[in-house]
């Protein structure tokens, strides 16, 4: 290895340790900007070096820089208006793109050194191993992540997609690409046992996803996340760059991980979650506005509720999806103001799969300049729920449905809010709509729970205004 070489490794080294730093200052919000910022510039860093090793070892053609240089320019156009343009209610699908982005280039990396190999048939299982293994995760990520992501968008019913023999499908294909992946080890020449692994493997990604519900996605954002990292660490096996394999195994671990959590958080495993069929889509129930709710749901108004505000000691809110999809964060954070400058105790309860990803909703709170401490983990908020005067879900429906608590239902066990234990309790919800789970939620027709039917953003613009009459 020459002086420019042994140089750039060490570049490498150095990327691979600040994402490793970058990962860790990520464990709290008042150092995760830093954290995020080390990581791009670390991975900045690299990719610079690697043009600079590419220069170095002049092995690529004019056309070659062009395909190089374009690919970077569009790249980073694209990555720049995403960053700008694309909504925080689009971030999970935005999420699921770059899952599919990142396992679909380690897949194609594998590919082209299979092919572009001298001798194939001369690869130990050293390249052919992880190559193999690469395609599969990587393939398996990209259409599985597509359709995670036409799930979220809404061009893929969020209900579980289940066809004739689907079960059975899912079991075959394992089995095709383990015998696949064992062929192509044994016969890295084998165009045949390639190209065949390759498709089984993007395959299975679509037939893996479709019959998974929406109630689920959050753990499978995860769980692509944590395929994507294993593809990028396979590719740095069969292309023996250290720094590629720290990488990936980060991601990897740190997607795992995540996994876990959000799996415990719903109290299912990933394996029931992998075989799918829960969840109905969102809003899969009935559309009874304020006039067709059943007999006993009591309506509420926005002075009915300004009222319980402004005389209140402590409010708990309760935001979920709906407070995103109507991106009414703001009018959440200015009515939380209003209330704390009148001395009231605000907080708000996050449960942690509130949202549709990982983190969502804190991100959105975080937009709105909600303070850090003033967001609770469920665990921590759910002993104060008792001492509330009252509790204000936004948009949050089987995260606080007391049918989790007990069994023969689809959520039985999921841990919840324990919304229906404050003093009283109001719920802005533009309709009766189910949520993922597809069932009724008992808080509703709780006695002391009002509904007030009204868009997030419109209602609470409208309980803020309230409010401030009563409070100025």
């Amino acid at each position: 290895m020459d002086n420019v070489s042994n140089a750039i490794h060490y570049i490498f080294l150095a990327a691979a340790a600040c994402f490793v730093i970058g990962l860790h200052l990520m464990n709290h919000p008042r150092t995760a900007r830093r954290g995020n910022t080390l990581s791009a510039g670390a991975m900045a860093v690299a990719i610079a070096a690697t043009v600079w090793l590419v220069a170095h070892q002049g092995a690529i053609t004019t056309t070659g820089w062009l395909v190089l240089a374009s690919g970077g320019l569009i790249g980073g156009a694209l990555g720049l208006y995403m960053a700008r343009e694309v909504k925080m209610t689009a971030m999970p699908q935005l999420v699921s793109l770059f899952n599919a982005v990142g396992g679909g280039a380690a897949a194609l990396i594998a590919v082209n050194d299979l092919l572009q190999a001298g001798d194939p048939a001369a690869l130990g299982a050293r390249v052919s191993l992880p190559g193999a293994l690469d395609i599969v995760i990587g393939a398996v990520t990209f259409t599985g992540s597509l359709v995670a992501a036409g799930k979220l968008q809404g061009l893929i019913s969020g209900a579980p997609v289940v066809f004739p023999g689907a079960r059975l499908l899912n079991v075959v294909l394992p089995v095709s690409f383990v015998a696949g992946t064992v062929w192509l080890v044994l016969a890295p020449d084998s165009r045949f046992a390639l190209y065949g692994l390759l498709l089984v493997a993007l395959l299975f990604g679509v037939t893996m996803v479709l019959p998974i519900g929406g109630a689920d996605m959050p753990v499978v954002i995860a769980l692509l996340n944590a395929f994507t990292g294993s593809a990028v660490a396979m590719a740095g096996f069969v292309l023996d760059e250290t720094a590629l394999i720290i990488a990936g195994m980060l991601v990897s671990s740190s997607g795992g991980i995540l996994t876990k959590l959000m799996a415990d958080a719903m109290n299912r495993s990933i394996a029931n979650i992998v075989i799918g069929g829960f969840g109905t889509g969102d809003g899969g129930g009935a559309d009874a506005g304020p006039g067709g709710a059943p007999a006993q749901v009591r309506p509420v108004s926005a002075d009915d509720v300004a009222i319980q505000l402004a005389y209140a000691s402590k409010v708990i809110f309760v935001p979920g999806y709906g407070l995103a999809a109507a991106q009414a964060q703001h009018e959440l954070g200015d009515l939380a103001k209003l209330l704390t400058d009148h001395g009231i105790d605000v907080s708000y309860a996050v449960h942690p799969v509130a949202g549709r990803m990982p983190g969502h909703m804190n991100v959105l709170l975080a937009e709105a300049n909600v303070p850090y401490t003033q967001l609770k983990e469920m665990d921590d908020v759910n002993p104060q729920f008792a001492q509330a005067d009252v509790a204000l879900v936004v948009g949050a429906n089987d995260v606080t449905n007391p049918m989790a608590r007990r069994s023969g239902n689809a959520i039985s066990g999921m841990p919840i809010l324990d919304v229906d234990k404050a003093k009283s309790v109001v719920v802005i919800k533009r309709s009766m709509g189910h949520g993922y789970a597809g069932i009724d939620n008992e808080l509703y027709t709780d006695p002391k729970t009002g509904m007030f039917f009204s868009d997030a953003k419109k209602g609470l613009s409208e309980l803020k205004s309230a409010v401030a009459e009563f409070v100025s």
